[in-house]
């Protein structure tokens, strides 16, 4: 039986964790440092990644009615707990941070190049706080919209790349020439970290599943297909560009699309790329700010709607910090990846065995 407080249907989350995973994905060739292999270390990096979306469900199952915030509390006390949780709220408000840069440097590049970047990035924050207002049944209800429109793109894109012959399969081969340690290396941890690790935020949202339980076969289900996706169109690129284009490309994809353009009948392919990308990216600012937000109201006693004031300036703010766009690439895979070690593999793990071992002692 559905219930009223908890708004959010299986059809919905499954939806919203394949948009979410896809996100800012096609800005970025994964796997680069492998090659002609890079679409074999997006998969090993999808099948770490499930490992730990198997921990976060775990975690969810101990206690689903709660959401992360309840989750820390329980397994590491009250005080160190709201302690985590604020540290998890600014993580989860710092990658919002970053999808908006990303989808305003995206915006310069390819759609509107004389507008100034404050006004785009603006936009997309006055749009994640409007949406985060209104609350998750709103948030959670486009993907319904855009996710079939999305694959439709994508799969019509897959179908001219076929048949007009761009894809060659050749460029594929060696499979693991050298053996299977560097597409390891290729993979762990980088891949797990991004994207596959930031599944972690569903704790946010899992308890607001109108079903009874933790809603296991939707996620997993997503998961599956999201990840096959990801290794398709990544081995995609290579067949389209080669190994070393497709790893120097900034934008991997519409580089890919920009190979189409002989095609006659449609013009401007690249603008319906762009377009797709901003979906994917908007997705991830909007369940990065809400979750922020949420942490932040259930750790204080302040109304969620100062919180969306408060988040939305200081990531407004914070997306000016980086200089330029290489910057903010060479951050995003740097130095940013290892923090994410530590929210996504590191804390989980310790709280998985402190919940394990007080429920075991109290049993």
């Amino acid at each position: 039986m559905s219930q009223p407080n908890k708004p959010i249907s299986g059809l919905q989350i499954s939806f919203m964790i394949i948009m979410f995973e896809i996100g800012s994905v096609p800005l970025f060739h994964l796997g680069a440092k492998a090659k002609q292999n890079s679409w074999l270390a997006v998969a090993v990096g999808a099948a770490a990644g499930l490992v730990l979306l198997l921990l976060f469900l775990y975690l969810q199952k101990r206690l689903p009615e709660s959401k992360l915030t309840g989750i820390l509390r329980y397994g590491f006390g009250r005080i160190a707990g709201c302690v985590i949780g604020t540290l998890y709220s600014c993580y989860f408000a710092y990658e919002s941070m970053r999808n908006v840069r990303d989808i305003g440097e995206m915006t310069a590049m390819t759609l509107l190049r004389t507008t100034p970047l404050f006004i785009t990035m603006l936009i997309f924050i006055l749009i994640a706080c409007y949406a985060t207002w209104k609350g998750a049944e709103i948030i959670f209800r486009l993907p319904e919209i855009l996710l079939p429109n999305l694959m439709f793109c994508y799969l019509l894109l897959i179908f001219l790349f076929f048949a007009l012959q761009r894809a060659d399969i050749r460029w594929l081969t060696p499979v693991a020439e050298d053996g299977l340690l560097p597409i390891m290396r290729a993979a762990l941890p980088d891949l797990i970290s991004f994207p596959f690790g930031q599944m972690i935020v569903f704790l946010m949202v899992w308890p607001l599943w109108n079903g009874n339980g933790v809603p296991v076969r939707n996620t997993l289900w997503a998961y599956a297909g999201v990840s096959l996706f990801l290794v398709f169109m990544n081995a995609l690129n290579v067949t389209v560009l080669g190994p070393s284009l497709a790893a120097n490309s900034i934008l991997p994809v519409l580089e890919s699309v920009r190979t189409l353009a002989e095609l006659k009948f449609i013009e401007r392919l690249d603008i319906l790329v762009a377009i797709m990308i901003f979906v994917g990216l908007m997705i991830k600012i909007l369940l990065f700010f809400y979750c922020a937000v949420e942490i932040m109201a259930n750790l204080t006693r302040v109304s969620v709607k100062w919180w969306i004031f408060i988040w939305g300036a200081l990531i407004y703010a914070s997306s000016f910090l980086e200089r330029n766009f290489t910057q903010h690439i060479a951050i995003g895979l740097g130095p940013s990846l290892k923090v994410d070690i530590l929210f996504q593999i590191v804390i989980p793990v310790v709280l998985a065995v402190s919940i394990a071992l007080r429920q075991h002692f109290s049993a």
